[in-house]
């Protein structure tokens, strides 16, 4: 072949790569956590606790800072969830993000068996399905268990009991998951 025939061929190659078009897909990146309060208000009056976890610099380095908490027995609270991103100055807040795409999140509470306390959600998003950002926290008789609190992306939300607050079927991705060690007193 000659030095002209391969020169129109490597043109015209050239030319058809550089008029493809490039679309590149922008994936929805997810937000980083470091800090979850759960704040529960008694129904009635008295103290509000503050279940916290803070771990400002993500996975690895330092431990979580988790301050756990002491309800009342027999006892109904409102409880609120707020997420941050403490990393940065100011911090983000998450919870915005998480209120605005409520379709796409759902919080799952789990109390151990040893814990004698209930939780039911109190919000929902745009198709009527649970989202969590606000719950009741139902307390019985005296106890003490963990409680862990895990934030799905995308779950299924009509899956068999996920709107119950089952998480087994819930499939999707853990945004956040954290265990509080709670006393019912």
């Amino acid at each position: 072949m000659s030095l002209k025939v391969i020169s129109g061929f490597l043109f015209v190659a050239l030319l058809s790569f550089s008029c493809e078009k490039d679309d590149p897909v922008i994936p929805n990146e997810e937000e980083l956590i470091t800090t979850l309060n759960y704040q529960l208000v008694p129904e009635g009056g008295g103290d509000t606790v503050v279940l916290s976890f803070k771990d400002i610099d993500g996975d690895g380095g330092n431990a979580p800072v988790i301050a756990n908490g002491v309800l009342k027995a027999n006892t109904t609270y409102a409880g609120t969830l707020t997420l941050l991103n403490e990393s940065v100055s100011p911090a983000d807040n998450i919870t915005e993000e998480v209120e605005e795409e409520g379709d796409e999140h759902q919080f799952f509470f789990e109390a151990s068996s040893g814990l004698n306390a209930t939780i039911s959600y109190d919000d929902v998003d745009v198709n009527g399905t649970p989202v969590g950002l606000k719950s009741r926290l139902v307390t019985g008789a005296v106890s003490n268990g963990t409680l862990v609190i895990t934030l799905r992306h995308e779950p299924s939300k009509a899956a068999s009991g996920v709107s119950d607050g089952l998480i087994a079927n819930a499939g999707g991705e853990t945004d956040i998951e954290v265990s509080f060690n709670v006393e019912v007193e």
